[in-house]
C-alpha cells in the first residue's frame, strides 16, 4: 500500500484516444472534449499532479499507441497513482487486453482506474458488467473492422486504389486526390533507376550510384516533404539507398502505369502484421493512371529478375539473364565468373546440369564466343531489314502484303456468316422451346432437335474463338514484324552487344550441347528466336532461306 505522502505525488494521469471512426461520431469523442471532461473531473476530486497523454489517430483494437505505451511505462515505474479515462472504449476495444489492464495490471501496480461515464472506480471494485461492457467495445472494434473490409474489397474488386500509401515517384492529383500523377522530382529517378537494371546494372551498384550522388533516399525525402515518418527515414544518413528500397520499386507494377490491389492482407484486425496474398487473390488493373516507365521496359527489368534475381560480386547483373536457355532441357543457362577470372575466360553452363535437377550436359560456352555469334547473326538480320523491308516483311509472314490481305478478307466473311448463324440458331431454339411449352411439340421430339441445333451451334462457336485468334495472331505478327524494321532503321551501328540491343531485338537464345562433346573444334548450336516472331514460332523460319542460318555454331 502507498503512503499518502508519496500518493501526493503520483502522477494522475489522464488518457484521450480518437480513432478515425470515432470522428464519425462528432464533437463528443473529440480529443477537446475528452480533455475538457477529464480536466474537470480531476480537478472536482481534487486530484494532484495531473498529466495528460493523448493519441489522436489510434485505433483501440491494439495497444501499439505512443502516448499509452509511454503512460504504462510510467505505470510499471511506479510514477502513476490514478489513470482517468471518459469511458472504458478510450483505454481499448479488445476485452481481453483491457480487461487484463483493469483486473491485473492496475491492481498490480496500486493504480486507481476511474471510466467517468461508464461508472467504474476501481476503489470501490470491478463491477461484473465492466466486463460486458470491453465485450461489447471489441464487438463494435470487430465490426466497424469488417465494413471497413467489406468497402475496401468493393472499391479494390472495381480497380479503385486501396491503398492509402502514394509510391514514391508519383503525387496526388491537387483536383483529383484518387489520380497518381508523375512527380517532377522524383519520377526521373525512378526512371533511372529501372533504366541502369536494363542495361545490366545490380540492385547494389544502383544503390552505390544513388548514394555517390545525393540522391534523398525515399523515406527522407517523404519526411522533409510531408513530415511523415512513412519507411522510418534515416535523417542521419539522408542519402543512403536500401537494396530492399531498390528492388521494391523494380517490382512495383504501378511505376507501369497499373493498380495492384491486395497484395497483402491482415488475418484479423488485432493482428497488424500484413502477409503477402496469394497471386490468385492478388487484383491487377492495366493503364489506371500515368505511366513512368514504358510496359517494354519494366518486363525486361522483370525478365531480368527472372533470370538472376542477384547480381555477382562485381555487382552487375548478367546481360543474358531471361535471355539465354539449355535448348536441350529448356533450364536457364547461369554465367561463372569471378575476380580472378579473366573476363575473356567467362563462360555459360547448363543450369539443370548444375544443380543436378535434370540428367543433362554441361553446355559449356564462353561468354565472348556467344557475343560473337548473337551479334554477327543480329547484324545480318537487321540489314536485311532495314535494306529490303518489304521482302522481310513477305518472308517474316511467310506471305505478302496481297496475301495477308486476303487471308483477312476471307476470315472476315467466315466470321460475318458464323456470327450469323449463331444467332439464327438462337431463334430457332427459342421457338422450338415456345413449341415445347404449348405443346405444339412432343418433349421427344424437341429433345432430338434441339440438341442437334445445339451441337452446330456449339461447333460454330469453337470455329469462331479459332478464326477470331488467327486474325488476332496475325495482326500481332504484323505489328511485331513492323517494329523490328523501324527499329532495325534506328540502330545503324551495333559495334558491341548490349542490353539495350537485347530487349530490342531478341526474345529467346537457345543453347545446345555440342554435336561432338568435348570437341575444341565443334561448336554449339545456338538458335536465336527474335523480337518480331510470336512466341509459339520456332527459331527463324521466316528468314532462314535468306541467310544461312539461324541456327549457327560456336
Amino acid at each position: 500500500m502507498k503512503s499518502t505522502e508519496n500518493t501526493n505525488n503520483l502522477i494522475t494521469a489522464l488518457y484521450c484516444r480518437l480513432s478515425q471512426e470515432d470522428e464519425l461520431q462528432g464533437e463528443s469523442n473529440s480529443i477537446t472534449n475528452q480533455k475538457l471532461i477529464l480536466q474537470k473531473y480531476a480537478e472536482e476530486h481534487r486530484f494532484p499532479n495531473i498529466q495528460f497523454y493523448v493519441d489522436d489517430g489510434y485505433s483501440g483494437a491494439n495497444l501499439n499507441r505512443p502516448d499509452f505505451k509511454r503512460m504504462m511505462a510510467d505505470v510499471e515505474c511506479g510514477k502513476v497513482g490514478i489513470v482517468i479515462v471518459k469511458d472504458q472504449s478510450r483505454l481499448g476495444r479488445d476485452y481481453l487486453q483491457t480487461g487484463m489492464l483493469m483486473e491485473i495490471t492496475f491492481p498490480q501496480f496500486d493504480v486507481r482506474f476511474i471510466a467517468i461515464n461508464d461508472g467504474v472506480d476501481s476503489e470501490n471494485g470491478v463491477s461484473d458488467f465492466s466486463g460486458i461492457k470491453n465485450y461489447f467495445n471489441d464487438f463494435y472494434a470487430r465490426d466497424t473492422s469488417r465494413k471497413i473490409r467489406a468497402v475496401l474489397k468493393s472499391k479494390g474488386e472495381r480497380g479503385d486504389r486501396v491503398s492509402t500509401a502514394t509510391p514514391y515517384g508519383y503525387m496526388r492529383n491537387p483536383e483529383n486526390k484518387k489520380e497518381l500523377l508523375p512527380d517532377p522530382e522524383t519520377a526521373p529517378i525512378v526512371k533511372r533507376i529501372f533504366e541502369m537494371c536494363a542495361n545490366g546494372m545490380g540492385v547494389t551498384k544502383i544503390c552505390d550510384t544513388l548514394t555517390r550522388e545525393k540522391v534523398l533516399a525515399p523515406s527522407v525525402y517523404m519526411f522533409q516533404r510531408t513530415g511523415s515518418k512513412i519507411g522510418h527515414p534515416d535523417l542521419t544518413r539522408p542519402y543512403h539507398w536500401a537494396q530492399t528500397t531498390v528492388r521494391s520499386i523494380l517490382e512495383n507494377r504501378e511505376y507501369a502505369g497499373d493498380t495492384v490491389n491486395f497484395k497483402t492482407y491482415s488475418k484479423s484486425n488485432k493482428l497488424k502484421k500484413r502477409l503477402k496474398n496469394a497471386p490468385e487473390n492478388i487484383l491487377i488493373f492495366e493503364n489506371t493512371h500515368e505511366a513512368i516507365v514504358s510496359r517494354k521496359l519494366f518486363d525486361l527489368v522483370q525478365k531480368h529478375f527472372d533470370g538472376r534475381k542477384r547480381p555477382d560480386v562485381q555487382g552487375e547483373v548478367d546481360k543474358y539473364a531471361g535471355y539465354l536457355f539449355c535448348g536441350d532441357c529448356g533450364k536457364r543457362l547461369y554465367l561463372h565468373r569471378g575476380k580472378t577470372v579473366k573476363p575473356e575466360n567467362n563462360a555459360f553452363q547448363c543450369g539443370g546440369f548444375q544443380r543436378r535437377t535434370t540428367e543433362c550436359t554441361v553446355h559449356y560456352i564462353r561468354e565472348s564466343v556467344l557475343d560473337t555469334i548473337v551479334l554477327h547473326n543480329l547484324q545480318t538480320v537487321t540489314a536485311f531489314a532495314r535494306e529490303q523491308p518489304e521482302e522481310f516483311y513477305a518472308m517474316a509472314t511467310r506471305n505478302g502484303e496481297a496475301e495477308a490481305d486476303k487471308f483477312y478478307k476471307a476470315a472476315e466473311r467466315e466470321k460475318i456468316q458464323i456470327e450469323k448463324r449463331i444467332k439464327e440458331l438462337d431463334n430457332i431454339i427459342r421457338c422450338l422451346y415456345e413449341d415445347r411449352v404449348c405443346g405444339r411439340l412432343s418433349p421427344e421430339r424437341y429433345d432430338v432437335m434441339a440438341s442437334g441445333y445445339e451441337q452446330e451451334q456449339a461447333e460454330l462457336k469453337q470455329e469462331l474463338q479459332s478464326i477470331t485468334k488467327r486474325i488476332d495472331e496475325m495482326g500481332m505478327r504484323e505489328m511485331c514484324i513492323r517494329e523490328f524494321i523501324a527499329k532495325a532503321k534506328e540502330y545503324l551501328e551495333m559495334p558491341k552487344l548490349t542490353p539495350e540491343l537485347l530487349r530490342v531485338f531478341i526474345r529467346r537464345i537457345e543453347v545446345y550441347e555440342k554435336l561432338e562433346k568435348y570437341s575444341r573444334n565443334c561448336g554449339n548450336p545456338i538458335v536465336i528466336h527474335y523480337a518480331f516472331q510470336l512466341p509459339e514460332q520456332n527459331g527463324m523460319p521466316a528468314i532462314e532461306k535468306v541467310m544461312q542460318p539461324a541456327t549457327m555454331s560456336a
